[in-house]
């Protein structure tokens, strides 16, 4: 699998879509699309985090089935906690065989192979999740997390904007005016709609040729 090199041209244009947007749906939608986009892979997905419940829930995904979104509550205590737990990337390099997922089974149908797990955090404050999954087996590199944990500190800028632009106390509440992310479709350009994706190492070759 030949892996996209990530540069600051792809940062700068999920960043400057985001910087526009005050709508919390089109920020999650933005940042599931341009990382997806942006790593060549399967899909993404974004968590927002219920402290009550300890548990995950869904903003929005893109790449990902529904049947694969509907599997059930995500458990911030069993599905790769140390992600949140440490405040850290956690990769999985074979979803086959890692005792840290919730859902293996779903994962093996959804046709995942490799997950990476990035916590959204703002200042000391545990907003959520973004989680990377890849169709093949995947060693995420550093630039893979570095470029994850930039856009999860842009997401969680953003969504704490929102939450003070509307009131709420925890940034959970925002998903109570959000519609369904399941059937939310967004209509404007997206960063990386009609531009180039990274050029990946052999089409780097071929330019230097």
């Amino acid at each position: 699998m030949q892996k996209p090199i990530i540069n600051y041209e792809s940062l700068i244009r999920i960043t400057s879509s985001i910087s526009t947007l005050r709508d919390p749906e089109e920020i999650v939608l933005i940042s599931v699309e341009g990382i997806t986009h942006a790593l060549d892979v399967k899909g993404c997905a974004l968590f927002l985090f219920d402290k009550k419940s300890n548990e995950l829930s869904f903003a929005g995904s893109f790449g990902l089935s529904n049947e694969y979104i509907d599997k059930g509550p995500v458990s911030a205590l069993e599905s790769i906690a140390a992600a949140l737990e440490d405040g850290k990337p956690v990769a999985i390099y074979d979803v086959n065989d890692d005792p840290r997922l919730q859902y293996p089974e779903a994962a093996i149908k959804e046709g995942i192979a490799s997950i990476l797990a990035v916590p959204i955090i703002f200042g000391d404050r545990l907003i959520g999740s973004l989680r990377v999954y890849t169709a093949e087996p995947w060693e995420f590199g550093l630039n893979d997390v570095n470029f994850v944990q930039a856009v999860a500190q842009i997401v969680g800028m953003a969504m704490e904007l929102c939450r003070i632009n509307k009131g709420y106390k925890e940034s959970i509440d925002i998903l109570k005016t959000m519609r369904d992310p399941r059937t939310v479709k967004f209509s404007k350009r997206t960063p990386f709609e009609g531009v180039p994706k990274s050029f990946s190492d052999d089409e780097l070759a071929r330019k230097k040729a």
